[in-house]
């Protein structure tokens, strides 16, 4: 099922927001910016995103609001005890006063807890947010790859019109290297085994035909279709068709010696590019 890599996600409940931005990446890329103070929830959100999500760079931000009389600050006071005796007895040993000060010691990682931000309810909260918007996330990214896969198949119509040109005009090409040939030899005024000019022709035949090409353009381009259709990750598999479509139409250009077979190799190869664009933003 085609899923988009670019979304965008917002949503609050209560005093807490969380705000997803979700763009290209060839593997799963997730960065989050909270309070430190919340760092000890980031594994299990992560494990919680990966179970939905498997490639896109993401950017997870969560903003905690709370009024400044809610807020209670609480004291670690044996950490605090502890930093003051432990400095204390540095002064007796070095002989010096480091005239370390409240503030000094309120610095201190861990010195200043907050009884509000640990409450389990709060952290209940902030992981059901978060999963609304991973929700919300993955519906806009569900709705961008419906988009993105009507466009691939947009253009895949018109690959396939340009193969079923190609297709017609293929006895062409055949032709017009026998002719080529036969001229050469006339202008060189050359006599030849007849047997042996029929084998170098037969020869130039098999290696200008462009059928089995064609076939393959054919098969790839069903297994694109399929594809899209399949439940799961399908970009990386639709990128690796996009260089089996690009060698195939590679290949039917360096056989083709008619001009206008040759304007149509080259219009291969713009949709097979312009399809590979929008398949990058594919999951």
């Amino acid at each position: 099922m085609a899923k988009s890599m670019t979304a965008f996600a917002r949503v609050e409940a209560d005093n807490i927001s969380w705000e997803i931005r979700s763009v290209n990446q060839r593997y799963l890329d997730v960065t989050f910016r909270m309070p430190d103070v919340y760092r000890v929830l980031e594994i299990q959100l992560k494990n919680s995103l990966r179970q939905q999500l498997h490639r896109g760079k993401l950017d997870c931000v969560l903003r905690v609001h709370q009024e400044q009389s809610q807020v209670s600050l609480v004291i670690n006071e044996e950490l605090v005890s502890s930093l003051r005796t432990a400095a204390d007895r540095i002064d007796a040993l070095t002989g010096n006063d480091s005239q370390i000060n409240a503030l000094d010691l309120l610095r201190w990682p861990g010195a200043i807890l907050d009884d509000n931000l640990d409450s389990e309810t709060e952290q209940v909260s902030i992981i059901e947010t978060f999963n609304d918007a991973v929700t919300s996330l993955v519906e806009m990214r569900q709705r961008e790859g419906d988009e993105l896969k009507n466009i691939v198949l947009a253009q895949l119509g018109e690959l396939a019109g340009v193969v079923d040109q190609v297709r017609l005009e293929a006895p062409s090409i055949a032709k017009h290297q026998r002719t080529k040939l036969q001229d050469r030899l006339l202008q060189f005024k050359v006599d030849l085994d007849e047997g042996r000019l029929e084998q170098e022709l037969v020869y130039l035949a098999q290696k200008s035909d462009i059928m089995e090409e064609l076939d393959r353009l054919d098969t790839h381009m069903g297994e694109v279709r399929n594809t899209l259709d399949q439940a799961g990750p399908i970009g990386r598999r639709l990128d690796f068709l996009m260089q089996e479509l690009n060698r195939e139409a590679n290949t039917l250009s360096s056989k083709a010696s008619v001009a206008n077979t040759s304007l149509q190799t080259v219009d291969l190869k713009v949709i097979i590019e312009q399809m590979r664009e929008q398949i990058q933003n594919l999951e």
